[in-house]
């Protein structure tokens, strides 16, 4: 009798989940928008409790005329205790967050942690209330797109609906964090998405909208700066802005080259160095800490200073030199934190420096300093993050002061084509790929259509150990009928040998090098699942290999098989047909 009524029992918990199912199969829009919603509701008032808590927090432990001690030990603790929990418990939750949600989007189907959302809260909100000196908006982009792609998974969503929330959730964080929720869309889709006409526009403009809501009953309407309106004093400011705009995209390079210079750096040390390297940041904002408070934490209030010119010339001088050094080493050494809000800071100083030195030999023509300021935060911005119609949008709905509109696009492009020209890769693209992600770029998705790799690739059945010498893989490879192999250790792949090379080696009597010796870790020719045929063969010729390992967007030294140069040909009807 038990046993007949088991099965009922059983059915009659899993009676919900095929009538979810069945919903999701007739209603799945309408759960969508619903979604979308929720997510924008629950991600604003997220925002909201990430604001209070590192501003309260910051505002207890290192108080305005407090003991200098504090600002010294504060920050070190701080980067020290984020810095054991990130590497042991939330790998995942380092630095931004931005180049962490594209990766989840384009390389691990939408797929965010509940414990990486977790701990991208918990340790950025620490890590920033003990005086780091690193942004709240960029890990709020994570938290906002994790808790979308958390709901998205648990409801049973399809990976393509699973992916589709992410820049859903990327749009609330950002609305809230800046109160600007047209910023905030265009954010989603020109840096997150990639394309201004992604069909998730809609849901991406209600989850902002929603979002902002929930911020504004919250925590009120005000502007994130309190500033005058400013205006246009003469036509002859221009050329000023301009000025400003080549200063802005220096400083965007130096700052870019500076961070990745200096993370790549970190990155060669030993792995078991991980864990108490975000201490260097520590360390280095608690000395400059010590004698200079403003460079403690994100610094808006200093911000809304200099907008209101109330800044000396002198101390933007220094705290733009200080922040900018203060900022690169926290972010290098692996603390939790953005550099949205550094790049605001740095921008309102340096058009505050600009701004005084223009007034100060033409004050009849020229506009106070704070207006200039307010366009250099922009120009930072622009710069530094490679959205230039977000920036302008930004700035726009931070100060609710359209005068500044047409300053701020001239010096936006200037910065932006600067910094586009003498730092060629954007600075996200870059911090992916020093983790190991290859973000796929404008021309991959436009080529979705083309023939891919993923057509013609194959299992890898021949590998060669990195550990090997070329006379023992000269030996390995004697009866194989390719003519390239991929080399591997314990990471995985780390490069690819041909037999022409091997021979060369053994030719110049290096039969006992090690294959490791031979191949480029960091650097070695490869290609991804979704790429067209013609860049791999492009590739092919370039590295002069008639086979390439397709690795992971999501890790470079994951092999997921090789594509060889026969089976492209054969896929076009023009390779030796019968011969595998």
């Amino acid at each position: 009798m038990k046993e007949a009524e088991r099965p009922s029992s059983a059915a009659w918990w899993k009676a919900p989940q095929r009538q979810w199912a069945s919903l999701l199969q007739e209603r799945e829009e309408q759960v969508f928008l619903v979604l979308t919603l929720l997510i924008g509701a629950f991600v604003g008032a997220i925002v909201v409790a990430f604001i209070l808590l590192t501003e309260r927090f910051g505002a207890r432990l290192y108080p305005a005329g407090g003991a200098a001690w504090r600002r010294l030990l504060v920050p070190m603790i701080g980067s020290l205790g984020m810095g054991y929990l990130l590497s042991r418990y939330f790998p995942d939750a380092r630095g931004s967050g931005v180049p962490q949600t594209k990766a989840a989007l384009y390389a691990r189907e939408g797929r965010i942690t509940l414990g990486t959302v977790f701990g991208k809260f918990f340790c950025t909100s620490a890590t920033l209330a003990s005086g780091i000196p690193l942004g709240r908006e960029g890990p709020a982009v994570q938290v906002g797109a994790g808790l979308a792609s958390v709901l998205g998974q648990k409801l049973g969503l399809r990976p393509e609906k699973v992916k589709a929330l992410l820049p859903v959730g990327a749009a609330a964080a950002i609305a809230a964090a800046f109160n600007t929720p047209l910023a905030a869309v265009l954010f989603a889709l020109e840096e997150v998405v990639g394309d201004l006409h992604a069909p998730v526009l809609g849901s991406v403009v209600l989850a902002s909208a929603t979002s902002w809501a929930v911020l504004r009953l919250l925590l009120g309407n005000d502007p994130l700066f309190q500033m005058p309106q400013y205006q246009l004093v003469s036509p002859v400011e221009l050329v000023v802005y301009a000025v400003l705009g080549v200063a802005g995209g220096l400083l965007s390079v130096a700052f870019t080259k500076l961070l990745l210079g200096m993370r790549e750096r970190f990155q060669q040390f030993p792995r078991k160095t991980v864990w108490f390297q975000p201490l260097a940041g520590g360390l280095v904002v608690g000395i400059m800490g010590w004698f200079v408070p403003q460079v403690l934490g994100v610094g808006y209030k200093h911000v809304g200073g200099a907008l209101n010119g109330e800044m000396a010339v002198r101390l933007m001088v220094l705290l733009l030199i200080l922040k900018l050094l203060a900022v690169t080493t926290s972010y290098a050494s692996g603390n939790a934190g953005g550099i949205f809000g550094p790049s605001l800071f740095m921008g309102a100083m340096l058009g505050g420096i600009v701004g005084h030195v223009a007034h100060g030999l033409s004050p009849a023509h020229v506009a106070n300093p704070g207006a200039y300021a307010l366009v250099g935060m922009g120009t930072a911005f622009a710069g530094i993050v490679r959205a230039p119609m977000t920036s302008v949008v930004m700035i726009f709905e931070i100060t609710r002061d359209y005068a500044v509109i047409v300053p701020l696009m001239i010096s936006n492009l200037v910065s932006f084509f600067i910094s586009s020209r003498l730092q060629r890769q954007p600075i996200y693209e870059v911090l992916a790929r020093q983790d190991g992600i290859h973000l796929p770029s404008a021309e991959t998705r436009q080529e979705q259509g083309q023939r891919q790799v993923i057509q013609a690739i194959r299992a890898a059945t021949e590998i060669l150990a990195a550990r090997m010498t070329v006379e023992e893989a000269l030996a390995k490879t004697q009866s194989s009928r390719y003519r390239s192999w991929p080399v591997t250790d314990e990471r995985g792949v780390v490069g690819m040998v041909s037999w022409s090379s091997l021979q060369h080696a053994l030719a110049e009597g290096a039969a006992t090098k090690r294959l490791a010796e031979m191949v480029d870790s960091r650097d070695f020719p490869h290609v991804h699942a979704d790429q067209s045929f013609h860049f791999a063969l492009e590739r092919m010729g370039v590295a002069r290999l008639d086979a390439l390992p397709v690795v992971s967007r999501a890790d470079v030294h994951k092999l997921e098989g090789i594509v060889t140069l026969h089976d492209v040909l054969k896929s076009y009807g023009v390779g030796r047909q019968g011969s595998d």
